[in-house]
């Protein structure tokens, strides 16, 4: 299994994806992958996403996990779609135990040091900071790696193609996250999802 380093390595960007419809599973995830994005995160926040989830697995070079991921029994149904790794808005201790127990590349969100020192004592220091935009961005980011060294991040909510080389230049920052990749309530457009996902694979930081 490959450890939560090893998939932020994989790619600048982890595109996080609202899928309302699993046949459009298949054509999302063959786009993104054949663009250069091989990390999906698919969102627990449809009744979808499970089975979008088994679909996606299907697509070679496709590593794919579960987003939005609340409490254990989300970890569980997750797992259960074969997830190969878990992203959380939050940390709770719950679900902190439930991911170790289970073994899963985890990346739980924080947003200011509480989060991280509460996922620091949990043996976590692999990190969503999110909403990354509405926390205060970089600015925030920064600032909260001066004081934990030893932490990476991922930040994701508010980043776009046009502002995630900042981000990516700050040495704490092992890749971000993108919805603006597959915008939710469009039609599945293979060849614009594919377009995108080559600009954001060659983002460089600024």
């Amino acid at each position: 299994m490959r450890t939560i380093d090893d998939i932020m390595a994989l790619t600048p960007v982890i595109p996080v994806l609202v899928v309302d419809r699993v046949e459009d599973a298949l054509p999302i995830a063959e786009a993104l992958v054949e663009g250069g994005l091989h990390v999906l995160e698919v969102t627990l926040r449809t009744p979808a996403a499970p089975d979008a989830i088994r679909a996606m697995r299907q697509v070679p070079g496709a590593v794919v996990g579960a987003g939005t991921v609340l409490d254990p029994r989300q970890l569980a149904e997750a797992l259960d779609a074969g997830a190969e790794f878990i992203v959380s808005p939050g940390l709770t201790e719950r679900l902190g135990e439930a991911a170790a127990s289970a073994g899963i590349p985890f990346l739980p969100g924080t947003s200011n040091t509480g989060d991280i020192m509460r996922a620091r004592d949990l043996g976590f220091t692999r990190l969503k900071f999110f909403p990354a935009e509405a926390a205060g961005g970089l600015p925030v980011l920064k600032a909260l790696a001066a004081v934990f060294g030893e932490v990476r991040f991922c930040p994701t909510g508010g980043i776009t193609q046009d502002t995630a080389p900042a981000w990516l230049a700050e040495p704490a920052v092992a890749c971000i996250g993108g919805s603006w990749l597959v915008p939710r309530g469009q039609a599945v457009d293979p060849e614009a999802i594919k377009a995108g996902a080559r600009a954001a694979a060659a983002l460089r930081p600024s």
